[in-house]
């Protein structure tokens, strides 16, 4: 005999009203966005205030819909409207919604059904397939939300979990990286395009790539002309998002079939086979609504006040700088942050995040910094994302800056300001930096008391600023190419050309910028806290002087490969510094390190020295500073590890008096600056010195020794 119907199939996969033509039933709540279930497609959307709410349905492409869905009131629960529609060829299908609002609507409100809005959810977004194309803005609907299909093979792969105090992070852009045509990649400025180039990262010896915004966003928001050469200026850093949960259609060589999250994964997951973590630049103080007079895509017209910190007057908070600022510590704003990493985290296998502007995010709905902001503590204590690293810009664009104080529960690492211009005011030989410099090479405990010398992100540059070689070529910005006169950008570079402003034909000049990038580059590797390089200072990439190519989407913001063999010296000298750094493990000691001796080894586990041992000058004029690192205290019962290095910001050269360590042990050198042979500095092939106790270190340089046991 057979069962009855209802026992044998599933009651909610069945329509109980007909509406345009459609069969639909009251909806599931959760999750919000667009889901497929037995049978249909389940929208569920929170939408404030609104009165009523339609869901508007597209053929793939279509400029027109297809339908429109009134969600009946008696469907809603609570705010949240949501309804289950049978029948829907989804693989083809755009969707969207109209949101209503009150009669009596607010100053802060802004309902609009004249707009479809784009569903905050959708895990795909199109409109934006094919990078700078210019969009048809006669069309209605312009960021169209898609279903994904979550069906990739991962083969196995899992987060890697690489311990933070290991890391060598590698800022990039996706599409910067393989964009130049001397890539040589058969998908430039793509992710395939970035898998390609895996071999590279590798010998560079990074094992995290960090990289810029890579949610859907649109890089034609405040596009424009340069009036004097014509060019068109875009959005090409990408930090205003359109689609939170969506990866960025033009970013892949598949986008055309709909296949960027898998595009995505596969870079992932090929990045994860080479030992190679993934952490995402995000972006959750602002969004591409900008302020009254941006469009409305999402958020605006699903419920304006409660996205958006708002004045009583209706005018946008604006500590973001670029003209809106999210309501971050709203419980709904909230979850979906949470939400939207909780959903990279799972299905993408994301290693960590790092937060554009994080002060924003420590801020109440008046803009307040909070004690104990709710975001903050939630991330860190989150279940899902526990395994990811999550690293603040501890400071916004309102004049909030928090590094060394940001809240961190013990679990948020910063971008460490501080680092960056500490290593740039010495390099360039400013007076009174020791006793600073020494702090941040032992990993800014001054900052980061009690939550470990992990907890520093070190850089000297980023995408935001001078690349490394046009630290040294110039003393001032260059930005004519922005459109802005020269007005955008920072002013505090901390920067020097050594004599000449820009390109120059003089040696000398030529020889000292070079010597200063090695100089930064070893600094940066031999201290304690987390590396950070920018893609491209390997081979001295330049932009010509601009310290805010935000909108270059040109060869003064690519990668141009061809300095690979050009500069090779200097790329062989980065390999070789990474390398010497991940094979001393007293240089990435996840604390900060001692002064004393605990482990009664003879040494302490840090020491500082000037031109006479044991004798550091903290003097205003001391440009010399020696230090000392003993690996005895990482594990007393492993072979001696000692590191000596000695940076000299003068531009005289100086004798240096060398510590001794143990007996039968003799300092050798890894690496000298100052020396011309690229070939001289090469891990496991370190010389002993001629004369054990004494080493004279050039003007402008830093040498890096290791002892040895006597041959």
């Amino acid at each position: 005999m057979n069962a009855p119907r209802l026992l044998r199939d599933r009651i909610d996969s069945f329509p109980t009203h007909n509406i345009a033509g459609y069969g639909v039933r009251p909806g599931r709540t959760g999750p919000f966005g667009a889901t497929l279930v037995p049978g249909g497609v389940n929208f569920a959307v929170y939408a404030g205030n609104a009165t009523s709410v339609s869901v508007v349905l597209y053929k793939l492409g279509d400029a027109d819909p297809t339908a429109e869905i009134a969600i009946p009131t008696d469907f809603r629960v609570g705010r949240v409207w949501a309804v289950t529609v049978f029948g829907l060829e989804y693989e083809d299908l755009e969707y969207g919604f109209r949101v209503y609002g009150p009669e009596n609507a607010g100053i802060n409100d802004r309902y609009d059904p004249t707009v479809v809005l784009s569903d905050p959810y959708a895990k795909v977004l199109g409109g934006r397939e094919e990078w700078g194309k210019l969009p048809d803005y006669d069309r209605q609907y312009q960021h169209r939300a898609r279903l994904a299909f979550e069906d990739f093979d991962w083969e196995g792969d899992r987060p890697l979990r690489i311990p933070t105090e290991n890391l060598v992070v590698y800022e990039a852009h996706v599409r910067g990286f393989t964009r130049h045509p001397s890539s040589g990649v058969a998908n430039p400025g793509t992710y395939a395009g970035l898998v390609e180039k895996i071999p590279y990262l590798q010998r560079l010896g990074v094992n995290c790539v960090e990289l810029l915004p890579v949610f859907e966003f649109d890089e034609f928001g405040n596009s424009r002309l340069n009036t004097d050469t014509g060019e068109m200026l875009l959005n090409f850093w990408g930090y205003n998002t359109v689609g939170f949960f969506a990866p960025k259609a033009g970013y892949a060589a598949t986008s055309r079939f709909g296949m960027q999250g898998d595009e995505f994964k596969n870079m992932v997951k090929a990045l994860h086979a080479a030992g190679i973590e993934v952490m995402l630049d995000v972006v959750f103080n602002h969004t591409a609504e900008g302020n009254e007079l941006g469009p409305s895509i999402s958020f605006r017209g699903l419920d304006n006040q409660t996205y958006y910190m708002m004045t009583p007057d209706g005018y946008y908070f604006n500590f973001s700088g670029t003209g809106n600022t999210v309501n971050s510590n709203n419980p709904i704003t909230r979850d979906f942050i949470v939400s939207c990493l909780r959903y990279w985290a799972a299905e993408y296998h994301i290693d960590g995040f790092r937060f554009d502007l994080a002060a924003v995010l420590d801020r109440d709905e008046n803009g307040v910094p909070l004690g104990n902001p709710p975001l903050i503590q939630a991330l860190a204590h989150d279940p899902i994302l526990r395994d990811c690293k999550l690293v603040a810009e501890a400071w916004d664009a309102g004049g909030l800056y928090q590094v060394g104080s940001f809240p961190n529960y013990h679990r948020w690492s910063e971008w460490n300001g501080k680092y960056r211009d500490t290593l740039r005011k010495f390099l360039k030989g400013d007076e009174g930096m020791i006793g600073e410099l020494a702090t941040r090479i032992a990993g800014s405990p001054d900052l980061y008391k009690g939550r470990g010398a992990r907890a520093s992100i070190n850089f000297v540059t980023c995408h935001d600023g001078f690349t490394l070689a046009d630290m040294v070529a110039y003393n001032d910005k260059h930005n004519e190419a922005n459109g802005e006169n020269n007005n955008d950008g920072a002013n505090d570079n901390n920067s020097w050309n050594h004599g000449a402003e820009g390109p120059t034909d003089d040696p000398e000049i030529v020889k000292v910028r070079d010597r200063q990038m090695k100089n930064a580059m070893l600094l940066l590797m031999t201290s304690r806290g987390v590396p950070m390089m920018l893609s491209g200072d390997e081979v001295g990439r330049t932009q010509k002087g601009n310290n805010n190519a935000y909108c270059q989407d040109s060869e003064l913001s690519w990668f141009d490969w061809s300095q690979v063999e050009t500069n090779s010296g200097l790329l062989e000298f980065a390999s070789n510094v990474t390398a010497f750094r991940l094979a001393h493990p007293v240089l990435r000691g996840a604390h900060h390190p001692n002064s004393i001796d605990p482990s009664d080894c003879g040494h302490p586990e840090v020491s500082w020295h000037g031109t006479r041992a044991w004798q550091p000058d903290w003097s205003p004029g001391s440009r010399v500073l020696g230090i000392m690192w003993c690996g005895h205290h990482l594990d007393v019962d492993a072979s001696p590890d000692y590191v000596y290095v000695v940076a000299n910001s003068h531009w005289d050269a100086h004798d240096v008096e060398l510590p001794t360590v143990d007996p039968g042990f003799v300092w050798h050198l890894f690496a000298d600056t100052a020396q011309d042979d690229p070939g001289a500095c090469v891990l496991g092939n370190e010389e002993p010195l001629s004369n054990p106790n004494w080493y004279t270190v050039s003007p402008r340089s830093v040498v890096a020794l290791v002892a040895r046991p006597v041959s």
